[in-house]
């Protein structure tokens, strides 16, 4: 196993991915505390001027996990400012400083955003699929595949790029967290009717062993593949799987879809709507010929890990 950085080590994808590395062979970086207790632990962030040289000592690979996710209060003109500092002119940054340091490999954890928001019934997104994205992190995201693609073609470090979909596992935070909290409090939820939608999901774990594959694997250089579970779900079949993961009932209120739209409008949130009742699925087959590889987890296996580590805290406090 060659000397692997990787950024982003106290998210939820890095801090998976950290446990399946050998500690003496991994250094981590993150902008917060040594959380994890790593062993070669540095503190900075991702910006256009942070010095790395560092943290990239000796190493072969970096797999680049850490980026600007949220923006909070800020005009749209000052988000995609602040979203280009740390996601294009911060990973680029730090991937000339590993050309210097003698990396071969930059893997990069871009997002399915970089093609869009939503898919059509029988047009999933592919590895063939233009970039088109629909908000401020997803182009900046795209500018960065985009430019390091360049720095490829230019100096020969190889470069692999992997376009998860929403990624869901032990310690999920965000919009499936509070999914989660709403069905173990057994509150019955609106989408009953939400059922004729598909989304593409991907657990850590899943993404996780992804990742691990393309450190070494001679045919993913200079390659982009797209990550799911390779199984679709609709928002209510969502539900359910949490739902009977946790042995909480799976009903939800047959809300109709344009009830979902009307509110939306009067909120200003359609966007987060059509999110809610679309489709999103990726077709991942040029990942899985190229690689050899498949998803090792199900989907339902998937959910039930992460809610079993939801509901430990509860089960503790009986």
């Amino acid at each position: 196993m060659p000397k692997i950085l990787v950024t982003g080590a106290n998210g939820l994808v890095g801090r998976h991915l950290c446990a399946r590395l050998p500690a003496k062979d991994t250094n981590t970086l993150s902008r917060g505390n040594n959380t994890y207790g790593y062993a070669n632990y540095f503190q900075c962030e991702i910006s256009p001027n942070q010095v790395y040289y560092d943290a990239l000592s000796d190493c072969e690979v970096v797999i680049h996990c850490a980026a600007r996710v949220h923006v909070m209060n800020e005009e749209k003109s000052a988000a995609i400012n602040l979203y280009r500092d740390t996601n294009v002119a911060g990973t680029i940054n730090l991937a000339k400083q590993a050309i210097s340091a003698g990396v071969k490999r930059f893997i990069f954890i871009s997002s399915i955003k970089v093609l869009g928001e939503t898919t059509r019934t029988g047009k999933p997104f592919c590895n063939l699929s233009n970039i088109a994205p629909c908000d401020a992190y997803g182009l900046s995201k795209a500018e960065a595949e985009i430019e390091l693609l360049e720095l490829a073609k230019n100096t020969g470090l190889e470069v692999v790029i992997i376009r998860p979909t929403l990624v869901y596992g032990p310690g999920v935070k965000a919009n499936f967290a509070s999914l989660m909290s709403l069905i173990s409090k057994g509150v019955p939820l609106p989408f009953g009717c939400v059922n004729t939608n598909s989304r593409s999901l991907i657990s850590v774990d899943n993404l996780v062993d992804l990742i691990h594959t393309c450190i070494s694997h001679p045919r993913a250089k200079n390659q982009i593949f797209l990550a799911s579970d390779d199984h679709d779900v609709s928002t209510s079949g969502l539900v359910r799987e949490i739902s009977h993961a946790m042995g909480k009932p799976r009903w939800q209120l047959p809300v109709p879809i344009w009830c979902f739209e009307v509110i939306g409008k009067i909120l200003n949130k359609s966007d987060v709507i059509y999110r809610l009742t679309g489709s999103l699925n990726v077709d991942i087959s040029y990942t899985k010929d190229t690689l050899n590889w498949s998803p090792p987890q199900t989907l339902k296996d998937g959910i039930k890990k992460t809610v079993d580590t939801f509901l430990q805290p509860q089960k503790m406090g009986k």
